[in-house]
């Protein structure tokens, strides 16, 4: 059975704080408001990923009730040196995450960094600094351009809304150690990974996305299966084509660095590392690994009309993520 559109505006959760059932479904733009109520198993986050001819970073501020996590990570492209720096906030003291996305401000401090991601309809402006390092971005909104938001129900007590935003045009300079690099228009591009939903304690999931100008490729798997949604979609053009099929993965958790094939009806895409992150975390209650790769894309996609997409050109990421939280 096809997965329904939504169009309209709609609250994720009933009053209750249970899941919306008209909430369950897939957008080309955001609007569900995520109304979440309850403590202890809530999750939110907001995470971009930039990729730029010198540089890849990532940037996370997140609440999950119990604790903030925040993270910037610098990767030289040239020289594979990683700059890494993380904070946990106890009882995610001072975490701002607004209910809408694209909406408002996020806001988040910790011991060693602090980040402000200002949103409007037409940009989004990032600032966030660590010890010798500052980034000042400035994220365009393309006019007329879809993302994909999607609602995963494992339960009417636990679910996520994400939305995923691919090849947003981004420019401005990143100062590391005293050097400034610029970020130059039509080279970087960004994606924002925008979650919020109440999770089960143990999790893995797969996420794959590439950009380029115009066109990208959102990929999911693993922690969508049984639940009759899938995170998966290709841009064409700044017009989304959702996949609704499950897909197959294939790597080698022995060598993180060899291709990886995403594939399935509608789609035959081969990831291409040129280098991996390993991130683990052990707080007690909270505990994770992840190995994400960076890389270019080759393959196709096919969209709606039947037109089979090249993937080459795309740059972007693959990973593997479990966790327990």
């Amino acid at each position: 059975m096809p997965e329904r559109e939504i169009t309209e505006p709609v609250d994720l959760c009933l009053p209750s704080g249970r899941l919306a059932p008209e909430a369950v479904g897939w957008t080309r733009r955001p609007l569900h408001r995520a109304n979440l109520r309850g403590w202890g198993r809530t999750k939110r986050w907001e995470y971009w990923g930039v990729v730029t001819p010198d540089h890849v970073v990532g940037l996370v501020v997140s609440s999950l009730d119990y604790a903030g996590v925040l993270g910037i990570y610098v990767l030289d492209r040239a020289s594979g040196v990683e700059t890494v720096h993380d904070d946990v906030v106890p009882l995610a003291r001072g975490v701002e995450l607004p209910e809408r996305c694209g909406v408002g401000r996020v806001q988040a401090s910790g011991a060693s960094t602090a980040f402000v991601f200002d949103q409007d309809r037409e940009r989004t402006t990032i600032r966030a600094t660590a010890p010798d390092l500052t980034l000042d971005l400035t994220v365009a909104v393309v006019p007329g351009q879809d993302s994909l938001g999607v609602v995963v129900p494992w339960s009417d007590r636990l679910f996520q809304y994400t939305v995923k935003d691919l090849a947003r045009p981004v420019t401005g300079r990143l100062t590391l150690a005293g050097t400034t690099y610029g970020v130059p228009a039509g080279e970087s591009w960004a994606v924002l990974d925008h979650g919020r939903g109440r999770w089960p304690y143990s999790m893995t999931w797969n996420w794959a996305a590439g950009s380029a100008a115009g066109r990208g490729i959102q990929l999911g798997g693993r922690w969508t299966a049984g639940t009759a949604t899938t995170e998966n979609a290709v841009l064409v053009g700044g017009r989304l084509h959702k996949i609704g099929e499950e897909l197959a993965w294939e790597y080698d958790r022995e060598d993180w660095l060899r291709p990886w094939r995403i594939r399935g009806e509608r789609v035959e895409a081969t990831f291409h590392p040129f280098h991996e992150r390993v991130a683990r975390t052990s707080l007690v209650v909270l505990a994770g690994e992840t190995h994400q790769c960076f890389g270019h894309f080759t393959g196709w996609a096919v969209t709606d009309d039947g037109e089979r997409v090249d993937l080459a050109g795309l740059v972007g990421w693959a990973e593997e993520a479990r966790n327990r939280w």
